[in-house]
């Protein structure tokens, strides 16, 4: 087993002796999405990420993390899989990293998955939620500070069955998340006339053609999976339709903090589930909105929410282990058994490394101010594990 946090010149002694080690350095790698189409909610969870060590005295290489003086090395993955993959092996080959935390994308997280895993580095993933990752792929060597896919969309084909909707249209991007989120709808949307279906290109910007199946399918509803600018682009275009006058819309990582600006009141009356909002009523989760708005000029949405509760928790493991580690494993082992202040308030985690945590109705609204508004409306699940935790292998779980 690789040994890890120890200077060159007693490295032949810790390897005698890993169990006896003392912390020196943390090497941290951070991969996510910073340049391409899909950087925006990458640079968004990044800047989460950043007030997260800056709450924990973390600014600099060599500055304490948890106690632990810490490196931390970025890499842009382009939203691009072999991109991310050539990261991971530069910051695992070069930079002999501890844990490898970030992730925006499920395709570019199920291409470095294998590598991380298996060179036994730990991975902290601050968003993508890809299921095999909670099932057959899982490892102890993997901590999640987001979600699987499938919650999200679970909770809200409850919500969707609670309100007896007749019929509905579907549509997502045709990769990883877009199937896991229209899996997890079906799973719990019981009742619900599905009159069509339509998983578009991953990065689309024209869904002309796809409101014109929409309306001439004349469902009650209709869900869509468009994260980034492919909600901004849906919306706008949906709004131009006048489709929505006679069509319901409920939504998944479409509307939030970072998209909002950009649908504005297109959105009103959409509905949707998530885990977290600006709204939640605790301490942390109001110091990290109201720094936020301070340093970027507007509300943070769940993926800048995630980055920031990655930083803290693996701060607040250093700082429960006394810097005192034999090895990666024992990192992620005790990461999902730390306390720390998250921005959701308390959650817990489950044997395959998920948060097991609530999921609330929110709906968008026009706010006193004239502006589009998230509100929370309740909570739909409450203490929820995703539906992939018992595929998890028995010798893979912690």
């Amino acid at each position: 087993m690789r040994n890890i946090w120890q200077p060159a010149v007693i490295a032949a002694a810790a390897l005698l002796a890993p169990g006896l080690a003392n912390a020196q350095e943390l090497r941290v790698g951070f991969v996510n999405t910073l340049s391409g189409a899909g950087a925006g909610p990458g640079v968004e969870n990044t800047n989460g990420w950043k007030i997260g060590l800056d709450h924990e005295g973390w600014k600099k290489d060599g500055d304490k993390l948890g106690g632990v003086p810490t490196k931390i090395v970025y890499g842009d993955d382009q939203w691009k899989p072999d991109v991310g993959l050539r990261e991971v092996e530069r910051m695992i080959q070069q930079e002999k990293v501890q844990v490898i935390a970030g992730f925006m994308w499920s395709n570019v997280l199920m291409a470095a998955q294998k590598p991380i895993v298996d060179s036994k580095t730990g991975l902290l993933i601050t968003n993508a939620g890809a299921s095999p990752m909670a099932g057959e792929l899982c490892s102890p060597y993997v901590v999640s500070t987001s979600f699987n896919n499938e919650q999200f969309t679970e909770a809200l084909g409850k919500m969707i069955a609670d309100e007896k909707v007749e019929s509905i249209y579907l549509m997502a991007p045709n990769y990883q998340a877009g199937k896991d989120q229209i899996s997890g709808l079906m799973r719990t949307m019981t009742g619900v006339k599905v009159v069509g279906q339509n998983y578009f290109k991953l990065g689309e910007s024209d869904f002309q053609a796809d409101i014109s199946k929409i309306r001439a399918a004349k469902p009650k509803a209709v869900f869509v999976f468009a994260p980034g600018g492919m909600g901004v682009a849906f919306f706008k275009q949906w709004q131009a339709s006048g489709a929505g006058k006679e069509i319901k819309v409920y939504t998944s990582n479409t509307v939030d903090w970072l998209t909002l600006p950009g649908i504005g009141d297109a959105a009103v009356g959409s509905f949707h589930a998530l885990h977290w909002n600006t709204d939640l009523d605790n301490p942390t989760s109001q110091r990290f909105v109201k720094d936020f708005v301070a340093r970027h000029g507007q509300k943070p949405s769940n993926y800048a929410a995630q980055g920031y509760d990655g930083a803290r928790i693996l701060a607040a493991t250093a700082k429960a282990m006394d810097g005192k580690f034999a090895d990666s494993l024992a990192i992620m082992k005790a990461m999902r058994k730390v306390k720390f202040d998250s921005v959701r308030g308390s959650y817990s985690y489950n044997v395959n490394g998920m948060p097991i945590q609530n999921f609330y109705k929110q709906e968008v609204i026009k706010g006193a101010d004239g502006k589009s508004d998230i509100v929370t409306r309740g909570v739909i699940f409450a203490n929820y594990k995703d539906a992939y935790w018992e595929k998890c292998p028995a010798d893979k779980r912690h």
